[in-house]
C-alpha cells in the first residue's frame, strides 16, 4: 500500500495561499478545493490542505494556534538539488513568505527555511543520496 499524507494548514486568506502555494510551483486539485479550501498538490503521495481558519478549527478538540506566533510543525520537503531548494526559497520570499533562518550547508546536506504568509515553516532540502544509504 503506497501512503498518502494530507498536511492541514490553518490560514486566514486563501485566496492569498492559493497565489502562494502556486507560485512554489504546486497545482491546485479544485475537486477537493472551495470558498474555505484549497487543495495543494506536491506529489502523488504529498497534498497541502489550506484551510480557514474557522473551517480548520471544525477539525479540532483544542484552539488553533496561531503559526505566526508559535511554532508546531517544520515541513521539511525534500528538493531533487541545491539549485531547486535555492529556486523554491527564491520563490518563497518573493510572494509574501519570509525567511525564517538562512541557508544551512551541511556539504551533504543543504536546507532553507522560510514561513508561508500565514506563518507555516517550510525546510526545502537537499540531501547527497551516498548519505542517505549510509
Amino acid at each position: 500500500m503506497s501512503r498518502m499524507i494530507f498536511v492541514n494548514l490553518p490560514v486566514s486568506d486563501i485566496p492569498r495561499a492559493r497565489r502562494f502555494y502556486e507560485s512554489l510551483g504546486f497545482a491546485i486539485n479544485e475537486q477537493f478545493s472551495g470558498p474555505d479550501t484549497a487543495c495543494v498538490v506536491v506529489s502523488e503521495t504529498i497534498y497541502l490542505m489550506v484551510l480557514a481558519r474557522d473551517r480548520f478549527a471544525g477539525f479540532c478538540a483544542l484552539p488553533v494556534g496561531d503559526p505566526a506566533r508559535e511554532t508546531a510543525v517544520l515541513l521539511a520537503l525534500s528538493c531533487e538539488g541545491r539549485p531547486a531548494v535555492d529556486v523554491m526559497a527564491a520563490a518563497a520570499l518573493a510572494h509574501g513568505g519570509r525567511e525564517v533562518r538562512p541557508a544551512e550547508d551541511h556539504g551533504f546536506m543543504y536546507q532553507r527555511c522560510f514561513a508561508d504568509p500565514d506563518g507555516n515553516v517550510f525546510e526545502p532540502f537537499w540531501m547527497d543520496p551516498a548519505a542517505v544509504a549510509g
